[in-house]
């Protein structure tokens, strides 16, 4: 039975899929927060080994790789993340690690856009962190390369340039939980599926951009990454 809408229904968010016209239907987006010890720390935590932490952004704030962005209203200090992104492909709910690896379907390059500013004052007061992570086009993400082309990308480098200075490096085996463990662990709070990305964490290094600028991005194995900073609306 068709559904009559009082409004028009919004455009289905979706991800290119590299050597297919077929695009890949996304529902939601997970990111993990602090998963390299050296980000975190310069962010002003000490790691270990306890579990991870996530928050969420709206899938209408993916936007594909090679675009412009306006500068966000709100803040005065935007930084980029650079990140693997995980997209799954099959149910899962309390996971093993070795079932969740299972689910991967695909892998993308992605830039975790966050107004800083707003995320430090959130922090601060105890408050979500949802005007500092979760808006629109703060989710940028190259094709997806499905994992039976992949492997299961559990190193390899990561880096990012701003106007051609690098400002990130890492390998993804800096990470202090691994692919599997990050979806297994998900698993245990979510009936997670095909739909949802998984935004795994950044390397040191993370930094402010102003309108002009121009990112671009690298994992290895994956499409590159580029994004271009436009003026504030």
């Amino acid at each position: 039975m068709s559904s009559t809408y009082i409004f028009p229904a919004p455009e289905q968010p979706s991800v290119p899929v590299r050597g297919s016209s077929a695009r890949y239907a996304v529902s939601r987006i997970f990111c993990v927060g602090r998963n390299y010890a050296a980000h975190a720390r310069e962010m002003g935590s000490d790691p270990d080994r306890e579990p991870p932490f996530y928050f969420s952004k709206p899938a209408n704030a993916l936007v594909e790789s090679g675009a412009t962005i306006a500068y966000p209203p709100m803040t005065q200090n935007l930084h980029y993340e650079m990140e693997l992104v995980l997209a799954l492909g099959a149910p899962l709910f309390r996971a093993t690690p070795e079932q969740a690896a299972a689910a991967i379907w695909g892998y993308a390059a992605g830039l975790d856009m966050t107004r800083r500013d707003l995320q430090n004052a959130a922090k601060a007061t105890g408050r979500p962190w949802d005007t500092g992570k979760a808006y629109e086009q703060s989710a940028v993400i190259t094709d997806l390369i499905p994992a039976a082309q992949a492997g299961d990308m559990g190193k390899g480098a990561i880096t990012l340039q701003v106007n051609g200075v690098e400002k990130q490096r890492g390998d993804l085996s800096d990470m202090i939980w691994s692919n599997a463990e990050i979806v297994a662990n998900l698993s245990q709070f979510y009936h997670l599926g095909p739909g949802d990305l998984i935004y795994t964490g950044t390397p040191e290094g993370v930094g402010p951009v102003k309108p002009g600028d121009e990112i671009t991005g690298q994992i290895e194995g994956l499409v590159n990454l580029t994004l271009t900073i436009g003026q504030p609306e």
